[in-house]
């Protein structure tokens, strides 16, 4: 029996050190109380100092591994990755109340303090986090970074279903709930509030009365006179039951109150006075009200009122009319490969359905419960393989619908012609400013999006695969739709080839700077005065819409056709003007940050007075889309690129690289990637819109730009020695012995500011010190040291 009893003894002892015990100890919790404490003010860092820098720190997110690559967010690339995940993947301003529930967490475990009230906080937390999130998200369109994606997906989801009032009227429940609940607030105590809030008002405006009221002489025995004290002790030694009631008749008669009675009798006098001034502001409204009644909205396309809009017959029908016909037997081949390829990784379908596009056939399957997604997002090449066609696309899960999609090419790919895109009813019917065609999805729908709500467009791809083509189609539907009086174009094309055809539309859509030949720019240094110029242009138009207190453009030129805007006052009907640069890298490699600059100028601030920008780019690298640009251009095209780090730089997701070609594209907004082939328009079609175009009366000249005199430009050669700069010796003498003829440098050395440098540089050209301007490049230095300078200068 003891021996029994010694083994129970060791069973039990053994049972108890299995024992796994999570209550941590004083030690652990101050270490795990200080780590929150010190993540949750590191999260705070890393939020802060996103909204400065998130521009600039875009482009250091696909190069976390590089360790030569610094970000300006002050916790460097770990602070800019958190604030990229946090602010604008996640909840956006929002997101600092989770950076608040951390540091609150820490000082909770640090101090050891209960732990009922932290979840109460975090309850709460999170409620007003995503309030707040979908709250902002109403103007996430403007910002992104105000509600972040969620915000922004979570309003739009509830807008879906419920409209925004409905949405509108969500929000208000749910703070509703939380004034109630967390804060304890009821109607009552509100009205409490405001209660005392009111008479505290009151006794101190009647603090501030000079005349005493009836109740003041009663109760404030301090400012009674003498001979009225003794009146009421005589009543009191007469009656003293009741003191208080003898005191009350003994102030003089309520004067103050009797003296507002005539004030009663002249209340008609008041009648007399209700028409005031309101004539004159009728007066004002009708002038603008009797110009139109007698002649009519102003209209901007007065001038060529008798212009007509190309034809649908000029482009061709390559389909003959004919509808998308659907091969059965392909489809069931690889309805019967993707099943029994799933098959073999022990993966069962609940069901599959078929959607044939013109080149793209889309396969959604559900899977039977249990299946991870992830494990049919890693079969992409295996699938790829079994059905042996080119660029298989997986999409796990679809949005919105709760299925898998599976993107396979046809075999007999269909062309969409762009007659067929624009004639749909959706882009003909479309109530959109500068509706843009862009082709069918894959369901077959015409696909139509607005450029002014973009509001640029980033487009990207690998040589030959439908960049040319698809900056064509837009093109295309903005002469279809718009009149030559409502839009303009600045076409920039440093191939030289591509856009030329639409030199014949020069006075009819073009628009360019003063003094220049042709309106298509092909050199790289006029692309520089042209960006710069369309600065000013915005800066210009700012300020029209500024006096007259508008919004955005659509607003002004409303104001301007119903003629409440005075031309003499410099207002004009401004058009939209969209500029479009057919190959962007090679700027960048030329000009560099001299274009960088003012595109992003644009892209910032451009949107509300209607200038639009349009670049491609066949190098999709991250030295030629920066953050910057990135940042500016939310809505992005990709066709065919060679590389899954391309198809991230464009797109911020994989996807481009598996694309088919032959204008197989993805176009993203900042939300979902829709999958569209692109209308085809060919050489010949574009040469017929342009030549009717052409062959009908157009303005005197394109439209004109503002004049822009560049850095070094503007030079004249026979400037006086007389008038030379105080400065010209010293600054000659940095140049030769730099040999860097700049104004920059002579801002650096000298301390300058721009225009004097200039000016300078200028009267060293003159002098024959450095050579003439040279694009992006610094000037020739012309003289070989400070000897040569000093004798060169002495002759003269």
């Amino acid at each position: 029996m003891a021996r029994k009893k010694a083994k129970t003894k060791t069973t039990t002892s053994q049972k108890k050190s299995v024992k796994i015990s999570f209550k941590l100890s004083k030690q652990q919790k101050i270490v795990l109380g200080s780590f929150l404490f010190l993540l949750g003010i590191a999260l705070m860092f890393s939020f802060i100092s996103y909204f400065f820098s998130w521009q600039a720190d875009q482009s250091t997110l696909n190069s976390l591994d590089d360790r030569s690559i610094e970000a300006q967010n002050w916790l460097n690339k770990f602070g800019a990755a958190l604030g990229n995940f946090f602010i604008y993947e996640g909840f956006g301003i929002a997101a600092f109340a989770l950076a608040v529930l951390v540091t609150l967490t820490g000082f909770y475990y640090f101090f050891d303090r209960p732990k009922k009230s932290l979840q109460a906080y975090w309850f709460w937390g999170i409620i007003v986090m995503l309030w707040f999130s979908v709250f902002f998200g109403f103007f996430s369109e403007r910002n992104a970074l105000l509600g972040g994606m969620v915000g922004f997906e979570l309003n739009d989801f509830l807008q879906d279903y419920l409209g925004l009032i409905g949405t509108i009227l969500v929000l208000a429940f749910v703070a509703i709930v939380y004034f109630a609940v967390r804060l304890k607030l009821t109607p009552e105590l509100v009205g409490q509030y405001l209660s005392r809030k009111r008479n505290a008002i009151k006794t101190e405006f009647n603090d501030n009365d000079e005349e005493v009221s009836f109740e003041d002489t009663a109760f404030e025995k301090d400012n009674i006179e003498l001979p009225v004290e003794k009146l009421i002790e005589e009543e009191e030694e007469e009656d003293l039951e009741e003191p208080v009631l003898k005191t009350t008749p003994t102030p003089v008669p309520p004067k103050p109150v009797v003296s507002e009675a005539p004030k009663a009798e002249s209340d008609e006098d008041f009648e007399i006075e209700i028409e005031e001034t309101v004539e004159e502001e009728e007066v004002e409204e009708n002038l603008s009200t009797k110009l139109v009644q007698d002649f009519g909205e102003f209209d901007p396309t007065l001038e060529l009122s008798n212009y007509k809009f190309p034809s649908i017959e000029l482009l061709k029908d390559y389909t003959q009319g004919q509808s998308i016909t659907i091969d059965q037997e392909e489809l069931e081949e690889n309805k019967n490969r993707i099943v029994d390829t799933l098959k073999n990784y022990k993966i069962d379908i609940a069901h599959i359905k078929a959607t044939v596009g013109p080149t793209v056939t889309l396969y959604e399957i559900v899977p039977e419960a249990g299946v991870r997604i992830s494990k049919i997002k890693n079969l992409e090449d295996d699938i790829a393989l079994s059905l042996s066609a080119l660029g298989i696309r997986i999409i796990a899960p679809i949005p919105g619908k709760g299925t898998i999609g599976i993107e396979v090419p046809n075999k007999n790919a269909r062309i969409v012609s762009m007659r067929s895109a624009i004639a749909s009813p959706k882009f003909q019917n479309a109530e959109m400013e500068l509706p843009l065609t862009l082709g069918k999805t894959i369901s077959n729908e015409t696909f139509v999006v607005d450029l002014a709500k973009m509001p640029h467009l980033l487009m990207a791809g690998a040589t030959g695969q439908g960049k040319s083509v698809g900056l064509n189609a837009i093109l295309t539907s903005l002469l279809y739709k718009k009149h030559p009086a409502e839009v303009k174009f600045v076409l920039v094309d440093p191939k030289k080839v591509e856009l030329t055809l639409f030199n014949k539309i020069e006075r009819h859509y073009l628009a360019k700077l003063p003094d220049t030949e042709e309106a298509i720019i092909t050199d790289n240094a006029k692309v520089i005065n042209t960006l710069n110029s369309l600065c000013i242009e915005m800066d210009n138009r700012y300020d029209l819409l500024k006096d007259a207190m508008a919004r955005n453009i659509k607003e002004y030129n409303a104001k301007f056709r119903r003629r409440k805007l005075n031309p003499n006052d410099g207002h004009k009907f401004l058009p939209y003007i969209v500029l479009v640069i057919d190959e962007f890298a090679d700027l960048i490699m030329t000009a560099g940050k001299e274009v960088e600059t003012p595109i992003a100028r644009l892209a910032q601030l451009a949107r509300a007075i209607g200038i639009h920008l349009i670049v491609a780019t066949q190098r999709p690298s991250v030295n030629v889309i920066t953050g910057i640009i990135k940042a500016n251009f939310p809505a992005r095209i990709a066709f065919r690129v060679t590389s899954k780090i391309d198809s991230r730089t464009i797109l911020d997701s994989q996807g481009a690289d598996q694309l088919i070609g032959r204008g197989d594209m993805l176009f993203t907004q900042g939300n979902d990637l829709v999958r569209v082939q692109c209308a085809f328009v060919d050489t010949p079609e574009v040469e017929k819109i342009t030549d009717f175009i052409g062959s009908q009366k157009a303005y005197p000249d394109a439209h004109l730009l503002p004049e822009y005199v560049g850095e070094e430009g503007g030079t004249s050669l026979d400037i006086d020695a007389s008038d030379r700069d105080a400065l010209f010796m010293e600054a000659a003498e940095v140049i030769v012995t730099a040999q860097q003829g700049s104004a920059s440098l002579l801002q650096r050395k000298l301390k300058l500011g721009y225009n004097r440098a200039g000016r300078i540089i200028d009267q060293l050209e003159a002098a024959g010190i450095v050579g003439p301007f040279e694009g992006s490049k610094a000037r020739q230095v012309l003289v070989s040291d400070l000897n040569a300078l000093h004798q060169q200068l002495n002759n003269e």
